[in-house]
Formats: structure tokens, C-alpha cells, sequence
């Protein structure tokens, strides 16, 4: 059900008008779905956008006007957002030919003179520069507000205070480097790029760098901060409630002295809104260029003279992105124990589903006492997407109580879902059919996995883009008339976030090469409105590939499996699989048989391994 919005809107409005918050009148307000760090997923005391308009999608901006609100989502979205949003919104499709940009519709909907507000915080520099050249060209301004306007209305209404979660120390054992040594790396790209100093925003790298790891999100292990390295000093910018003694000796916490002339082997400790003074300190007082990613908040960089700006992705971010041997490990046996609780799921649910007893949240919540069950489990890595039927459509739907389905023998069942362990992240998704599938659904059903499989044993020059591998995972689905409205493909972090850059296989604007030691996710779906959804998802690892030649000495890389659970031969229509890619997944559910019905034995779970027997004997 939509969320009511009219008297949300009218106060957003009213404030919008209120020189006590603006300087002048603004004609139009963007909300963003943002925080202050430019994160994916948000603290509840961040969900702004979510508050104004009902939509509780991870992707999107809202803008409102005068007379108007509209909010812009991609394709992932779609659906929901129709079904979220109530009548005082307009969907705006994000990707389709008909739908303008943000900025152009703010220049068609508003007259010369006008003036546009937003948090500088909550946007990137890139997206406001973008946003702002765009109107300036229809004589409107983007002007900074004083105060973020949602929040003044959201504090009638009970605003959440922000999170205050301890931080814990990634342990050695699972970190595989040392911070000191990541910061020496750190400054040697300082070096590399002639600057003086770099500003981290994002919370995943501030993370990494530290071996530190937090709940200040859910589902995602990081803790709100920002970091600058400077080749004489490393500083910390948190609130220092958050610390226990053994964090202060993990990070050697020095006296805090000036930016530019402390001690390089100790970190100093600011509090978490001393960064924008900071930043100001770095420009009067240490010379050379400051690196800040474009991707940082425009308050941030907008402090930063253009002459001073290193306005490139943050060194941590790639460096985050290779895995070590030690992070590689703990990956593979992370998903190998993930898979055994998969393993007992599914066999529950088979047994299960035919009682009419399950719905959509007792079946993710049945895999959630799995999971935690697992040695090494933290949380889950992202809300459990249990879907039945036509919700299987919804690309990133979330079961709630007023859309709660049962589990049939007549309906696909697609479930998307992670875990976060202390040695890695997972996220797996399949679609199971535990009655009998149509001749239409098994056709469907086998053009997603023949894209998977053309991606998993796709070989490739080192440093190619992901964008040139979309087509993979594609072909089989347009052959058939048919495509999906999401990547194909993302990165994934070592008990880090889900979701994390800067790879990724698909139409990405950010679209940088692939390397060896990146995990990337393969999934490729189809969605049919209204009936059902399929989505194979499994987790690879990039890794060199030696053949009989090497074409410049390039050298080529290709995928390991590292979600070792099965996928369902029964959709299957086997005349339309090539021997070759009967092959592959007759090797695939081998390797399942033998490294999670290996642990299942060795637990004692043979009801599950004897599942797991069954769904992965051979294609013949």
C-alpha cells in the first residue's frame, strides 16, 4: 500500500519558502537516496527519501517543485516503485528513451531565474556539477541549502538518531594485511600522483584501510567515518564512543598533532564533524594536490580549490577490489558454508511447500536461523529477497506483511540472498519450481541459464571491461525475444559490502577494467509481469587463464565458481543446451557434490546431502 504524502509534501513546501532555511525562495528541492559518504545502503536516520515519498527502493532521487514531485528509479524498480508511490508522484523510468534526465525536466518544468536546493552532503560532486552545468544553461541556479529540508519536516514526525554501534577489529587472520602496510601503499599512489594528501569518504574504504569493521548499517559491516592520509600523518575522523581500548591499540593512537607533522606510523583521532575543518586545514597548510574522489560529496570537494583537486577514484577503492590470497580463501570457504545451509533449506522446503504452510517471510526467516547457525556468521548481507509468483517478477521485491504470499506447488519460487561471515561475503540467487513448470516458463528458464554458463566460461584479455561481457549473458535471452532490466554483474567485498566497486559487468558508466583477485556476481533473469521471475546468481572469481597463445603478452582471465549450490536441471529443457554447456554444468554440480557434500558429511547432515545428491546428478 502507498504511503500517504500530501501533508509531508506540503510541509517540504512550506520550508522551501521559510527564509529561515533558505536563502531565497527555491522553486525546487532534490532529495537523493544518499548519505553524507555516498553509500548504497543507508542508516534509517538517512532514509530521507524514503520518508518523503513511500519508496523504499535502494536507487533513486526524488525531486519536488512547487506543484509537483517526481522520483527517478531504474529498472530494477519499476514495479515497486508503481505500487509504493501514491498519487502525488510521478514515476519517472530512468534508462527509457522518453524519460529526461533530472536536469532536464527541472529545466522544462521551471521558468529563467529559478533556483534549485539540495544537500551538498548528499550528492556527489559529479552529479552536482553535472546537474548544475545542465541548468545553468536554462538560467537556473543549484544552490546549496542551509539546513536539509526533509529533515526539518521529518524531526515532526520523529526522526531516528544516527547510528552509535561499536567498531571491531577485522582480525589478522582474515584480513591478510596489515593496515600499516595498506597505508604505505596508500602513500606510494600519493607519490605516483604528486599529491600531498587523500580524503576517504566512502565507509567500505575507511573500513578496509583500517582492518576495522562495524553495524552502523544494516547488513553492511562498516561504521560511519572519513580518513585522510597524509605522507606524514594518518587521521581517523569518528566518535570516539564507538571505541573500545583495543581499538586504540590497534591503531596506535597518537596525540593529536598537525595534519602535516605527525607521527606516520599512528593514527590521530578527530571527531567525526571535524572533517570539513580538516579539509580547510589541508588546503592552508599542507602544499601540493589533495586527492578526493569525484564521487565524494560535493560539500567536501567544493572546499578543495580547482587548482588543488585530484579529482580521481580513491586508491583504497581499487585496492579494496583485488583480494588478497588470505581474503580469496576465506571467500571460497565462506560460500562453501553458505551452501550447506542453502543445501538444508531447500530440502526443507521441498518437504515443506506442499503442506501450504510457508509463506514468503516464514521461508526467509527459516533460511536466516540456517545461516546464523554457520561458524563465522555476522548478519545477513542484504534483506532476503523470498519471492513467489508474480512477486518473483519484482526485481528487488521485500516480503512485509501486507504483501506476504504462500509457497505453492503451482508457483516459481525465486529467492536472493547473502550472509556476512568474518572471512566473507555471500549472495546467491535461484529459482526453484517444486511442482511442475510450463513449456514456457522451462524455455525462459533455460535461456538464463545458458547466459549464465556463457559468462562463467567466458576467457578474456586482462583489464577488459565488464561492459564488453554483458552481451554474454544476454544472447541467449534476445534470441528468445526477451532481456532483463538490471546489470548482469557487480563486484562483491570481503566482508565488506554486498555491493561494492568499481567493477562490475554491464551498461556501467563507471566502467573500469577486469583484473584478477575481483569477485564479480553472474546473474542474468527474466521477469514476467504479474506470473513470475528467474534469476540465477552465483558469485566468481576473476583469475588468469593460461593458453596456447598470448596475443601481446596481454594475458587472459577467466571465472572460478566460488557459490558452489545447484541449479535446478528440472526447469531444464535439455535439447536446447549445447554439449558444451551440458559440460559445464554437469562439472559445476560435481564440484558442488564434492566440496559442500564434503561438509555436509563431515555435520552429520545427510538428510540435506542426500538432496544435494539428487539435484545435481548428471545431464545425460
Amino acid at each position: 500500500m502507498a504511503k500517504p504524502t500530501g501533508e509531508l509534501l506540503a510541509k517540504l513546501r512550506s520550508a522551501m519558502k521559510n527564509k529561515a532555511y533558505v536563502p531565497d525562495l527555491l522553486q525546487a528541492y532534490i532529495i537523493p537516496s544518499e548519505d553524507a559518504h555516498q553509500s548504497e545502503y543507508i542508516a534509517s536516520s538517512d532514509c530521507r527519501r524514503q520518508f518523503i515519498s513511500g519508496f523504499t527502493g535502494s536507487a533513486g532521487t526524488a525531486i519536488v517543485t512547487q506543484s509537483k514531485a517526481a522520483l527517478w528509479t531504474d529498472g530494477r524498480y519499476f514495479l515497486q516503485a508503481e505500487q509504493q508511490l501514491d498519487s502525488n508522484w510521478t514515476l519517472m523510468k530512468a534508462g527509457q528513451t522518453d524519460t529526461p534526465s533530472q536536469a532536464d525536466w527541472l529545466a522544462q518544468e521551471l521558468p529563467s531565474g529559478s533556483l534549485v536546493g539540495a544537500d551538498p552532503w548528499l550528492m556527489s560532486f559529479d552529479s552536482w556539477e553535472k546537474i548544475r552545468k545542465t541548468l545553468k544553461l536554462s538560467g537556473v541556479s543549484l544552490v546549496k541549502s542551509r539546513e536539509n529540508l526533509v529533515d526539518v519536516v521529518w524531526r515532526e514526525f520523529g526522526k531516528p538518531e544516527p547510528p552509535m554501534n561499536e567498531v571491531f577489529i577485522h582480525d589478522m587472520k582474515y584480513a591478510g594485511q596489515k593496515w600499516q602496510d595498506k597505508v604505505s601503499v596508500v602513500r606510494s599512489k600519493l607519490k605516483e600522483k604528486k599529491a600531498s594528501a587523500v580524503v576517504f569518504t566512502a565507509l567500505d574504504d575507511v573500513a578496509w584501510l583500517f582492518n576495522l569493521r562495524g553495524s552502523d548499517i544494516v547488513y553492511n559491516p562498516v561504521f560511519m567515518a572519513y580518513a585522510i592520509v597524509t605522507d606524514k600523518s594518518v587521521c581517523l575522523f569518528i566518535d570516539e564512543l564507538k571505541l573500545s581500548k583495543n581499538i586504540y591499540e590497534h591503531l596506535s593512537v597518537a596525540d593529536e598533532v598537525d595534519e602535516c607533522h605527525s607521527n606516520e606510523n599512528k593514527v590521530t583521532l578527530r571527531p567525526y564533524e571535524d572533517i570539513s575543518n580538516a579539509v580547510d586545514e589541508l588546503v592552508s597548510s599542507c602544499p601540493g594536490k589533495i586527492w578526493i574522489s569525484g564521487s565524494s560529496s560535493a560539500a567536501l570537494n567544493t572546499l578543495i580549490p580547482k587548482t588543488r583537486r585530484l579529482s580521481e577514484m580513491s586508491p583504497v577503492t581499487k585496492l579494496k577490489a583485488v583480494k588478497n590470497d588470505v581474503e580469496i580463501e576465506g571467500m571460497r570457504n565462506a560460500h562453501i558454508r553458505d551452501a550447506t545451509a542453502l543445501c538444508e533449506y531447500f530440502c526443507w522446503l521441498e518437504k515443506e511447500v506442499p503442506t501450504g504452510t510457508l509463506t514468503e517471510i516464514s521461508a526467509a526467516n527459516k533460511l536466516e536461523e540456517l545461516r546464523s547457525k554457520l561458524d563465522d556468521f555476522v548478519s545477513l548481507s542484504f534483506s532476503t529477497i523470498s519471492a513467489s509468483g508474480p512477486h518473483g517478477a519484482i526485481i528487488h521485491y521485500r516480503p512485509a506483511e501486507s504483501t506476504d504470499r504462500r509457497l505453492t506447488c503451482e508457483e516459481i519460487y525465486l529467492c536472493d540472498s547473502g550472509a556476512q561471515y568474518r572471512d566473507g561475503t555471500t549472495d546467491v540467487t535461484r529459482t526453484f519450481h517444486f511442482g511442475t513448470p510450463n513449456d514456457f516458463q522451462k524455455k525462459c528458464f533455460t535461456r538464463v541459464v545458458k547466459g549464465h554458463i556463457a559468462l562463467a566460461k567466458a576467457v578474456f584479455p586482462n583489464k577488459t571491461k565488464g561492459s564488453k561481457l554483458d552481451s554474454y549473458a544476454r544472447y541467449s535471452l534476445w534470441e528468445g525475444g526477451l532481456d532483463y532490466r538490471h546489470g548482469t554483474g557487480h563486484g562483491v567485498g570481503a566482508f565488506l559490502n554486498v555491493h561494492e566497486g568499481p567493477q562490475g559487468i554491464g551498461a556501467r558508466t563507471n566502467d573500469e577494467p577486469l583484473e584478477s583477485g575481483m569477485f564479480v556476481s553472474d546473474e542474468p533473469g527474466f521477469y514476467q509481469e504479474g506470473s513470475f521471475g528467474f534469476r540465477i546468481e552465483s558469485i566468481l572469481l576473476l583469475k588468469p587463464v593460461t593458453l596456447e597463445n598470448n596475443f601481446s603478452d596481454i594475458g587472459y582471465i577467466g571465472f572460478e565458481p566460488v557459490t558452489l549450490f545447484p541449479i535446478q536441471t528440472k526447469m531444464l529443457v535439455p535439447a536446447m543446451l549445447s554439449p558444451e554447456e551440458i559440460n559445464w554444468l554437469n562439472d559445476y554440480h560435481e564440484m558442488c557434490r564434492e566440496k559442500v557434500g564434503e561438509m555436509l558429511r563431515e555435520h552429520g547432515k545427510m538428510v540435506a546431502y542426500r538432496w544435494l545428491m539428487k539435484e545435481t546428478e548428471p545431464l545425460g
